[in-house]
């Protein structure tokens, strides 16, 4: 069959989104492969940090202020003492906690503007496929790409909460020791920077997961407020709750070719998973796909009569992306894994070395720099 595309995208979620407009402005001819509609209410939101925020700027899909709350402050407290604090050292913030519907919608109307970029209901032929699918890829099965996974004995639990005090543009998070195991609570803050609402993302072990699904909105706040320390007041569950097993995950291969001579890579969920506890995962999505359409791009000045599909392009793709995200790999498993030892002399020496960090001030900027992106 004749190939009417340059680029199919298999996965209209926001990185398959990202990349289309990023191609699209490449003059390249790119498909777009809608995915399952979503039937529950949407309650994600998302800490983007400074790269991923100028890449949306420049697609024009960069949220108003009221979506995209600047974080000022981040508090991180520990199971026994432990604590630390970082302070944006700009008016700009160290972050920005970004409503998903809201970006969905930028993303989706910026498409319609684009005429290099066709909706698809199933993939069409191209010389290039990229698999954007997500953690559950049906079409990196199909490959036979091996996904190795790497479960984690925790669930999260998201929800969306109205809370009595103003978060004053704070993202808080807790790590403890419960009856069950680890527990991870983070609170981040919504509706811009005069807003009281938070997002929430509650790492527990399975069981204590399933019993927060069943308590009744009044009860979970209840919990949820004893777990914060009522550093936000009372708190009012606003949304649905979503609940999801969590697992560290990487592909083997990212690349590779079809049998009909095309090619195929593999880019965000459907490449990588990490723990939520640093908000890292969708930054990690769009550096993959910003990373992708750049080396594409180089393509014009000094490979343009290579095809899009060229193993030479996707080669230094997949070894850029890789060597990016084995530090942030290694850091964000070494961190649960820390906080989860429940031997007594190790949360002396993590809370130990938690204070001992936040009494560094140069250690601290570098590690804001590196986070801020």
């Amino acid at each position: 069959m004749a190939q009417k595309l340059d680029v199919c995208i298999r996965g209209d979620g926001m990185v398959g989104r990202t990349l289309a407009l990023l191609l699209a402005r490449q003059k390249l001819r790119v498909g777009l492969v809608a995915s399952p509609l979503q039937q529950t209410q949407d309650i994600r939101a998302y800490s983007l940090n400074s790269a991923s925020r100028t890449l949306l700027s420049e697609l024009r899909c960069w949220p108003d202020a009221l979506h995209a709350t600047p974080v000022q402050h981040m508090r991180v407290w520990g199971d026994e003492g432990g604590f630390t604090h970082f302070e944006s050292p700009t008016p700009e913030g160290l972050t920005w906690i970004v409503d998903v519907p809201v970006l969905e919608t930028q993303l989706a109307n910026a498409l319609r503007y684009q005429a290099e970029i066709t909706p698809l209901t199933a993939p069409e032929p191209a010389a290039l496929t990229v698999v954007c699918e997500g953690r559950a890829s049906a079409t990196r099965a199909e490959l036979g790409v091996d996904f190795e996974v790497l479960p984690y004995q925790q669930h999260a639990v998201a929800a969306r909460v109205h809370c009595s005090t103003l978060h004053r543009q704070q993202a808080l998070q807790w790590f403890s020791q419960g009856a069950h195991g680890l527990e991870i609570l983070a609170l981040l803050p919504l509706g811009g920077a005069q807003g009281d609402t938070a997002s929430l993302v509650w790492s527990l072990p399975p069981e204590r997961a399933q019993e927060m699904l069943a308590l009744s909105p009044e009860a979970f706040a209840l919990a949820l407020e004893n777990a914060s320390h009522g550093l936000l007041g009372q708190l009012t569950l606003t949304s649905t709750r979503a609940m999801w097993p969590l697992q560290l995950a990487r592909a083997d291969r990212w690349s590779g070719q079809l049998a009909d001579g095309s090619a195929w890579a593999l880019a965000g969920d459907a490449a990588h998973n990490i723990h939520p506890l640093a908000g890292l995962g969708l930054n990690l999505g769009l550096a993959d796909v910003a990373e992708l359409a750049h080396v594409l791009q180089a393509r014009e000045a000094r490979d343009y009569w290579r095809s899009v599909g060229d193993r030479f392009f996707l080669r230094r793709y997949e070894r850029a992306r890789k060597a990016a995200m084995m530090p942030t790999w290694a850091a964000c498993d070494g961190l649960q894994r820390l906080f989860a030892h429940p031997n007594a002399s190790v949360q002396a020496l993590r809370n130990w070395g938690m204070n001992g960090f936040n009494s560094l001030p140069p250690l601290k900027a570098w590690a804001m720099q590196q986070a801020m992106g």
